[in-house]
């Protein structure tokens, strides 16, 4: 039996997951992750201890398992795909993990958006925000020593499957559904843009290679087949975006099929058959998919799912008189409570974005209530911050629809630790008015990461075959067509709240908007 392991560097931790070529689940294993926080404003992981994670995490499946280290055929990483690390000539990491929570890079977000904000959309086909090309620009300004010793810059996935393959600064590189976070590249060619290193003046010679997903890029050393207990040799495959991966695990490889992932980021996505940016609105960034001749038009927002981690530290806090520093509260007992509460008018309504907006790049706006009452508890504030997603994903929509306005919008696949929530997965159907399906026992982004490996290894015809095979979805959610009105009402003052919320537009941080009217008629 041919045995494929996926693993996903996620936020909260790594997860190793062991499937035979059917799809069925053999083992899996998950290891927290260690952020660091010592600064405000800085986000930051260890490279050394993310990889030495993806080494324990495989080598517990292949002993739970029971996994015969010889019939592993194929490895595939995927990871966070926002953040970035600086590695020197021999492969290992010169910087810390520059997380795609960390905000330093502002003033570089609002460089870029000034000088060549709509080149780089139409080029990468997303803003620039907290990712790869302000990240770099910062790292080249503000620590011009480490800089200098940087070969090139890779995300956490790479970083995993360069060590696990003794690879060397030279051999770094990106896969293709990375790029529209670069920016510096064309995209749709699948090559850098020397216009753009040139406008910002960054060096080139910084840049991985790029490769597609499922492209061989080494094999199982020794020394790293040891510390996963499996044999020497075996095929490491370049692998994808945690995105990237997770909507192929929800089957999402035809037009038609939108995504929500449910995790840390709350990530909207549709499938199309052509690149198109969104530079006139600035809201979506248009991301290749793993599936040959596929894009995903998709925007997300930026630590969605720790709202909800968030609210029940608070809860918890509340109910204990004091703070807790791992509240015991029930999520499902906050979504009951929100559950009970009738939809209105008079509801009140939550800005999810507590570390500033990603889609469009807004990095100075920040999350509220408004709207409340004295007759509001914490059921009304547990479904604001629920409802406060959905309303993103509506404005997510209007724009694809606007940019796009023959795209299939079929039904919502829903992944991630949230599509657990009957009460989410309603406002969520009823907000957007699209029928939302749960993905049946999902492993999420590690399943997508052992399909990109099988392909690569010749055991999988193609994604979407594999796809077809290994995804399992629940009945639908269906909208209650009654709800439309109120949910059209609800998304008016949405999105009223975020221009009086937003200090560009409110003129108080002299910032100039890089857009005429960015998108204003769907904010």
């Amino acid at each position: 039996m041919a045995v494929l392991i996926g693993i996903d560097i996620g936020t909260r931790g790594t997860k190793a997951a062991a499937f035979d070529a059917d799809g069925t689940l053999l083992a899996s294993a998950f290891e927290a992750s260690r952020l660091a926080r010592p600064k405000p404003g800085v986000v930051e992981e260890d490279p050394g201890r993310q990889y030495a994670s993806v080494c324990r995490t495989i080598k517990e499946c292949v002993e739970t398992g029971r996994i015969k280290p010889g019939a592993v055929a194929a490895i595939g990483i995927d990871g966070q795909m926002a953040g970035v690390i600086g590695v020197a000539a021999d492969g290992k990491h010169v910087t810390p993990y520059d997380s795609w929570l960390d905000t330093r890079c502002g003033a570089m977000i609002e460089k870029m958006l000034a000088e060549a904000g709509p080149e780089i959309i139409r080029k990468t086909g997303g803003p620039p925000s907290f990712n790869h090309g302000p990240k770099k620009l910062w790292w080249q300004k503000e620590r011009p020593a480490d800089f200098k010793r940087i070969a090139a810059f890779v995300q956490p996935g790479a970083y995993a499957a360069m060590r696990l393959c003794g690879l060397a600064g030279s051999e770094a590189f990106i896969d293709h559904t990375y790029l529209h976070f670069s920016g510096f590249a064309d995209t749709a060619r699948g090559e850098w843009d020397e216009a753009l290193c040139k406008i910002f003046r960054f060096e080139r010679t910084k840049l991985p290679r790029i490769v597609p997903p499922q492209e061989i890029v080494g094999t199982l050393t020794a020394a790293a087949a040891r510390a996963c207990g499996l044999a020497a040799g075996v095929p490491v495959v370049a692998g994808c975006g945690d995105t990237a991966a997770s909507l192929l695990a929800c089957g999402a490889t035809k037009p038609g099929i939108c995504v929500d992932v449910a995790g840390t980021a709350s990530v909207f996505a549709a499938s199309c058959s052509q690149f198109t940016p969104d530079a006139e609105q600035g809201i979506l960034s248009c991301a290749r998919s793993v599936t040959p001749g596929l894009w995903h038009p998709y925007a997300y927002v930026n630590g969605g799912g720790m709202n909800i981690e968030w609210f029940r530290g608070l809860f918890a806090a509340a109910e204990k008189g004091r703070r807790a520093a791992a509240p015991p509260a029930d999520i499902a007992a906050l979504d009951r409570l929100a559950a009970a509460v009738e939809p209105t008018d008079d509801l009140p309504l939550f800005v999810p974005h507590l570390a500033g907006r990603n889609s469009p790049p807004q990095p100075h706006l920040r999350g509220a209530w408004t709207g409340l009452t004295h007759a509001h508890g914490a059921g009304e504030l547990f479904r604001a911050v629920l409802e406060g997603v959905a309303l993103e994903y509506a404005v997510y929509m209007a724009a694809i629809r606007r940019l796009l306005p023959a795209a299939k919008l079929d039904e919502l696949r829903v992944t991630g630790g949230g599509a657990a929530s009957g009460i989410w997965n309603r406002i969520k159907a009823d907000t957007l008015q699209l029928p939302v399906r749960p993905v049946v026992e999902s492993q999420g982004a590690p399943a997508g990461a052992a399909i990109v490996a099988g392909w690569g290894a010749g055991l999988l015809k193609s994604p979407d075959a594999a796809a077809r095979q290994w995804v399992e979805t629940a009945a639908a959610v269906k909208p209650v067509r009654s709800q439309a009105a109120l949910a059209a009402r609800r998304l008016d003052r949405y999105r009223r709240l975020l221009r009086v919320l937003d200090p560009a537009a409110a003129g108080r941080t002299g910032h100039k908007r890089p857009f005429n009217d960015i998108g204003d008629d769907l904010l």
